[in-house]
């Protein structure tokens, strides 16, 4: 793995700083069934680190204490860790919306039986992985045979009720570029992903989110050893847009790691750059108890070109869309 850290660091990026926590976003392990050409997490079935009962107990606490509106649960695969429905169950207890980062795939593994059914009972909102309605774009960037698993799981989580319109039950898909470019507008693509999946397969699903590739983990090494590291970031750069700035998802959202240790943002995680909290050395969860981040000045590099470029990108997809639904302009169902 070649590090991008050092590739990064020099950055004229502009200063931002935090609004209300709104969103926890809990990594609750780099294990995963899957190992994505363009994860950002170099997660896989070998990865061994994963939040433990005690962590999980804190999460719960920030939770409460903070009255925190949504938590946000990745990896990995995060319903590998032995604790997943129980955070799952007492966070819906509290009236925490709980997001599920699912690679679809996870349902049909040993050991995950009644999985779907467990996050229908829940109404726990489904985020899943599905890079392209093209199976041969699909396996190429994630594995033999992981398109059909995938269609069969948004099968079956339409049979539960998700996608569909009266039942509550959200199922929204991720598109990410098959290489080093930026995403295509989110809209008309989403028309085509509706479009071709319920003619083909008859899935139905909510909202179609088009993320940009973050130059990370195992995607940025890979355009290290390619030699097309600098131009990605070129590209990155020059489609910069300053109004992107003011609905960038680390401004309301804390990504926490398996360990608790605190982060601004997923990417920021994965490079080990800490998020600020009151001259702490070393953020923790049990930090939050006591310390509103509100104010604080996030860690930026040069990858958070990748967040403001084009149409923004962001864990809810195109900026530029969260946008136009924050104004009431609304996108399509």
């Amino acid at each position: 793995m070649r590090p991008t850290l050092p590739l990064l660091l020099a950055t004229d990026f502009p200063t931002i700083r935090r609004d209300r926590l709104d969103t926890l976003q809990v990594n609750l392990g780099y294990k995963c069934n899957q190992s994505c050409l363009h994860c950002h997490v170099n997660a896989g079935p070998t990865r061994t680190e994963m939040m433990d009962a005690d962590t999980v107990d804190l999460v719960l606490q920030v939770l409460r204490h903070r009255k925190i509106a949504t938590l946000d649960l990745t990896g990995g695969a995060p319903e590998l860790n032995v604790h997943f429905r129980d955070l799952v169950t007492r966070a819906r207890a509290l009236g925490v919306r709980v997001i599920d980062r699912c690679n679809l795939t996870i349902l049909s593994e040993p050991g995950q039986d009644g999985l779907a059914e467990f996050l229908a009972a829940q109404s726990v909102e489904v985020t899943a992985s599905l890079p392209c309605y093209s199976p041969a774009n699909v396996d190429r960037q994630r594995g033999d045979g992981v398109f059909e698993r995938s269609i069969a799981a948004l099968q079956q989580l339409n049979a539960l009720g998700y996608g569909m319109d009266g039942t509550g039950l959200v199922l929204n898909l991720v598109y990410n570029p098959q290489g080093a470019s930026l995403p295509p507008p989110q809209g008309p693509l989403e028309e085509d992903y509706k479009r071709e999946l319920l003619v083909h397969f008859g899935i139905r699903f909510n909202h179609l989110f088009a993320l940009t590739n973050m130059p990370v983990q195992r995607f940025g090494s890979t355009l290290v050893s390619k030699g097309s590291f600098g131009s990605y970031m070129q590209l990155l750069r020059g489609a910069y847009r300053a109004d992107n700035l003011e609905t960038v998802m680390c401004r309301s959202l804390t990504s926490v790691d398996w360990q608790g240790d605190l982060y601004d943002c997923d990417f920021n995680q994965m490079l080990g750059l800490r998020a600020r909290l009151d001259g702490r050395a070393r953020p923790h969860l049990k930090d939050l108890l006591e310390h509103d981040p509100v104010g604080e000045s996030i860690h930026i590099a040069d990858h958070c070109y990748g967040c403001t470029a084009g149409q923004g990108s962001s864990c809810g997809g195109a900026l530029e869309a969260a946008a136009s639904v924050a104004l009431g302009e609304g996108v399509a169902g």
